[in-house]
């Protein structure tokens, strides 16, 4: 039976693909890849297929399925006195859900992701995009990442340093396709209150003042039901979440660019000197609002940074849509959106 992408991705379109391969532990996902690699065959390791816009022709060469399961606490810091505790090591296989981790933490009081609830996907794909959302990135909890290195034949292991995290950015992210993620690890401080809130509307809905902390499961509930109001939960039954999340990064642009923004722009200052502005302020001042488009391929009808299938959308379409709203933000404001989800045989250009 032929595998479609289509079954396999978020935003549910992708054509058919020449072989599929599953990965049921790190050991198989590194034999497939390796075999795959001998043969000189075309490889695309995919784990939750919630970052990716597969094309209509779909995958000739093998799809190397990352399924690997298992959450385990390796390591504690506490000493005898648990006041002192300097938190857990909790190492993670790569296939694991995502938002299954973020259930783990908060249950067994692993202060560090409660605000990263409700995020599509699989452990291991989160360092490459330095996974963020209301405040948190993952590289603020992540101790290391067990890696395969396609380029040398070897496993290696990077500590948090030297992954190169910046804002949806990594060294894995600069170097696509070299390192296959097997493992990854975090070291988590031990709780029931969340870390510091730094997002505001978070704290608004928590009833506290940015910067204070909540209680971890309340922070968890709210951040689920704000993001299922913009649609960012998984729903079948709502075409609002058959996408790849935010389709468009935040830009970063230089001090100069940022003051020729409109009056009233968010404008946001990154330790780097570089000023970072919201890709969905700069889209809906554009004139694209919430649910922009003709199906079967539109905006969002709850959240504008989102491009959806609202049933029947080929990858085609949904290019189309990302151009227009691309070029209109360009053609408004000067400044060149940048697509977050990994183009598979198609592409903005």
């Amino acid at each position: 039976m032929t595998e479609l992408l289509s079954d396999h991705t978020t935003f549910r379109v992708g054509g058919p693909v020449g072989r599929w391969v599953e990965g049921n532990s790190a050991a198989e996902i590194v034999e497939a890849v390796k075999q795959v690699d001998a043969a000189g065959d075309d490889l695309l390791v995919l784990s939750g297929g919630s970052n990716i816009l597969a094309s209509d022709e779909g995958f000739a060469g093998t799809v190397v399925h990352v399924a690997s399961k298992g959450i385990e606490i390796s390591e504690s810091f506490c000493d005898i006195d648990l006041a002192a505790c300097g938190g857990v090591l909790v190492t993670v296989e790569a296939g694991e859900r995502w938002d299954d981790l973020v259930a783990f933490a908060v249950e067994n009081e692993l202060v560090g992701i409660e605000a990263l609830s409700g995020i599509p996907g699989a452990v291991g794909s989160t360092p490459i995009q330095n996974v963020g959302a209301y405040g948190q990135e993952i590289s603020q909890t992540l101790w290391s990442v067990r890696t395969w290195d396609r380029k040398t034949g070897w496993y290696q292991t990077f500590a948090n340093s030297d992954c190169k995290f910046g804002y949806r950015w990594s060294r894995f992210k600069a170097e696509p396709g070299r390192y296959v993620v097997l493992q990854v690890m975090f070291q988590f401080l031990q709780g029931d209150l969340s870390e510091r809130l730094r997002y505001g509307e978070l704290a608004r809905r928590l009833g506290v003042e940015a910067g204070q902390r909540a209680p971890m499961t309340d922070v968890r509930e709210t951040v689920l039901g704000l993001r299922r109001s913009k649609g960012m939960v998984l729903n079948p039954d709502d075409h609002d979440t058959w996408s790849a999340g935010s389709f468009f990064t935040n830009p970063l642009l230089t001090p100069e660019d940022a003051d020729r923004l409109p009056e009233g722009a968010p404008r946001f200052a990154q330790p780097d000197g570089r000023v970072k502005s919201s890709a969905a302020w700069l889209i809906e001042h554009a004139g694209f609002g919430k649910g922009y488009g003709t199906p079967p391929a539109t905006l969002s009808t709850k959240h504008t940074l989102a491009l959806t299938n609202r049933g029947g959308a080929k990858a085609s379409d949904l290019v189309a849509l990302a151009r227009t709203v691309r070029d209109g933000v360009r053609d408004a404001f000067g400044v060149t959106l940048v697509p977050e989800p990994v183009l598979l045989g198609v592409s903005l250009d």
